[in-house]
């Protein structure tokens, strides 16, 4: 993809993964959107980004529907979802709370549906288009406590799987990415331990080049799954 007629929505995109990934894409020429809940970090990360801020919540329906509308409005154009916003609870399974389990279930899974299914209206009709969705290692392997995180990147994978078998036909490529511990505010966010530094594990840096080396490709082919490590993390 010739990435200066890029016109691409970053969905949770004002801090970590989706901020750094909005910096490099506006680098090379792109025309960028982030969207995120927090009116005031989001317009803090468009001002170091360079992109479009459009506030909004992907768990909510009208939301996205609306932030779709601003970036195909905004741009003449959209042939790039990255579907990014997500976040972590974590819980043992005696402990897990059907509420929050849920509300996980909302953003991570029904609003990258949602923002999958208004994104493929417009790319369907164009006959082109690119969607990238960030998965996580914990979309390949379970582990104690991770029964809601766990559960929503699973889903993902298969929803992932789902619209490339569809939507090829359309020249439309689906693309998956699974990025194992990556140093951002997740931690703190999810309600875990932050651990200190560690020069040897991964940064939103690494996971951004992955994604934009996606797109790069020559549109005839693509990467389906992309899975990121770092080479030798120590704590």
């Amino acid at each position: 993809m010739n990435l200066q007629q890029a016109k691409v929505l970053i969905t949770g995109g004002s801090s970590g993964i989706g901020l750094e990934t909005a910096k490099q894409l506006v680098s090379l020429g792109a025309q960028v959107a982030i969207c995120g809940r927090n009116d005031t970090r989001l317009h803090e990360a468009a001002k170091e980004s360079g992109a479009f801020p459009i506030q909004g919540d992907v768990s909510k329906e009208e939301d996205v529907k609306r932030i779709v509308e601003t970036v195909i409005r905004e741009f003449g154009d959209y042939n790039v979802l990255i579907n990014n916003a997500a976040y972590g609870y974590f819980s043992k399974l005696a402990d897990l709370s059907t509420e929050k389990f849920q509300e996980l279930l909302a953003t991570n899974v029904v609003g990258a549906m949602i923002a999958g299914r208004e994104s493929v209206k417009h790319f369907v009709s164009k006959n082109y288009g690119n969607i990238v969705n960030i998965s996580s290692t914990a979309g390949l392997n379970g582990f104690a406590g991770g029964t809601a995180y766990v559960a929503t990147k699973f889903a993902l994978k298969g929803m992932t799987e789902c619209w490339r078998q569809e939507l090829r036909k359309n020249n439309i490529r689906v693309m998956l990415v699974n990025p194992s511990e990556v140093q951002t505010n997740f931690v703190s966010n999810s309600g875990m331990e932050v651990r200190p530094h560690s020069p040897s594990k991964l940064e939103a840096i690494e996971i951004a080049h992955t994604i934009v080396s996606m797109l790069q490709m020559n549109d005839r082919g693509f990467v389906t799954e992309a899975t990121v490590w770092a080479t030798n993390p120590q704590s």
